[in-house]
């Protein structure tokens, strides 16, 4: 993990005892200029950044997520709008494209590694490409300065789970519950087993994802993992609220996992 462009963010947040906060952003939503303005409100707020590429067929995503990504679609978002709005948004955050596998297979593997690592793009998240899928792909992204970041789901086999997170990078994306992404209102009860068992698993942080929609939820799962994922919540509250009220829901996370234990 030390060439890690990650790395930094995990050391600073150990050392100050803290959670990272990862929200989720969907490239284009609800326009290009919005989308943008969205990324820079987020940027630091957010510890790490999930930008996620439009596609047509978001089989893992819930209603939420994907009315986002049809309405980016229809005004034309694409991977190299990814990219560009990315670069336009000059973020000092470090940025995780999360993508479905297609769009990276129909740009080029090489052609997205290459454009993104001059971007200083962290690392990635394909959903749809479970460890072991297609080793050429993954070899190349493990090779490269982006980490290639692993979805673990909470019924994972110790077997499985030994093997998907052996050559992972950057940190773990423990998904919180099964189904597709979306708010939810309460969190799984084995949650924490969860969490100690992927921990057992690897030294590489963990952070939690899939229906955490509140700041009390938020710091719940902080007491339990390094780091946080929301994306539905964030995308809903830029569609009602704008800009400015996703910063505010952002603003009201990071409160949430500061706050000391017992006070959100």
């Amino acid at each position: 993990m030390s060439d890690s462009r990650l790395a930094p963010v995990w050391s600073a947040l150990r050392a100050g005892g803290r959670t990272a906060l990862i929200p989720y952003l969907t490239a284009g939503y609800p326009d290009r200029d919005a989308s943008a303005a969205a990324l820079r409100a987020a940027d630091g707020v957010a510890d790490i950044l999930e930008v996620g590429v439009p596609f047509s067929d978001p089989l893992a995503d819930g209603p939420t997520i994907q009315r986002s990504t049809f309405e980016a679609l229809q005004r034309g978002m694409t991977l190299a709008g990814t990219l560009e709005l990315v670069r336009r948004a000059e973020l000092r955050t470090p940025v995780v494209v999360f993508s479905y596998l297609n769009p990276i297979l129909r740009y080029g593997v090489d052609r997205f590694v290459r454009e993104a690592d001059a971007l200083g793009v962290a690392g990635v998240i394909l959903t749809d490409l479970p460890a072991g899928e297609d080793p050429g792909v993954e070899r190349t992204f493990q090779e490269s300065p982006l980490d290639l970041i692993r979805l673990i789901a909470p019924t994972t086999r110790d077997d499985r789970l030994a093997e998907a997170v052996s050559d992972a990078q950057g940190f773990i994306y423990l998904v919180a519950r099964l189904g597709v992404t979306g708010a939810s209102r309460a969190l799984a009860d084995d949650l924490a087993d969860s969490v100690a068992r992927v921990r057992r698993a690897t030294a590489l942080p963990v952070a939690v994802g899939f229906g955490i929609s509140t700041p009390a939820q938020a710091a719940m799962v902080a007491r339990m993992a390094d780091g946080v994922v929301v994306g539905s919540a964030v995308v809903d509250a830029l569609g009602r609220g704008g800009v400015a009220g996703a910063r505010r829901f952002l603003q009201s996370l990071r409160a949430g996992l500061d706050a000391p234990a017992g006070v959100a």
